[in-house]
């Protein structure tokens, strides 16, 4: 498997997150060849510090904001450097049947910034009629990617869910992956990307398992 570093997104989150915390991911990204996923505040120092791909969330980690929100953080985070956005969809909305609701704030959202946006279905509180809405309507409202989770709700990734929402559109799995085996059964699963805390681990055990040299 190609270049499996720079389809990891090494990822920090947390409510508790500090420009450290932040900073050490940057160092991990630059010093292993990942992206890098960091809170919304801190991507600006993020651009200045480090030259990685940068990633950040919107509407996180509920998806309940007003879509007017999930535009302007949507357009800030670009302004700031962001080089991709993970929005987390309105799963109460989808829940309610309310398909057209959660396309079009997508597609809103999707037409504010240039940028490639992932959209967070939150897999793990869906049945698969209702995983296979979500990822029809984020593929109709024009999004780059789809992404199991957002850590934070029930559950993570999961083989069976990245096999569904490979049929819609490229897949970052997110959610419980921390070594490079369950990583690996997510690329086998068909996911192009993953996002993980430990993607330093990830990375590490891949090109040991591999002896793949640094």
């Amino acid at each position: 498997m190609d270049d499996v570093a720079s389809r990891i997104e090494h990822t920090v989150l947390g409510p508790t997150t500090t420009w450290d915390d932040v900073r050490g991911v940057l160092d991990a990204a630059l010093r292993e060849g990942m992206r890098a996923c960091v809170p919304p505040c801190y991507v600006a120092e993020a651009g200045e510090y480090a030259n990685v791909d940068l990633v950040t969330v919107v509407g996180f980690p509920h998806g309940q904001h007003t879509t007017e929100a999930k535009c302007a953080e949507a357009q800030d985070a670009w302004d700031a450097g962001a080089d991709e956005l993970d929005v987390v969809a309105n799963v109460g909305r989808l829940r309610a049947g309310e398909d057209d609701a959660v396309r079009e704030e997508i597609a809103e959202v999707v037409a504010t910034v240039p940028v490639p946006v992932k959209v967070i279905v939150e897999a793990p509180l869906l049945g698969d009629d209702e995983l296979r809405r979500a990822c029809e309507a984020a593929a109709e409202a024009g999004a780059a990617f789809v992404k199991t989770a957002t850590g934070f709700s029930e559950g993570g990734a999961t083989v069976d869910d990245v096999e569904i929402m490979s049929e819609y559109l490229p897949v970052k799995a997110s959610g419980g992956i921390g070594s490079w085996e369950k990583a690996e059964a997510m690329f086998d699963a068909g996911a192009e990307r993953i996002g993980a805390s430990s993607g330093d681990v990830i990375v590490s055990e891949y090109r040991e398992a591999t002896d793949t040299p640094e």
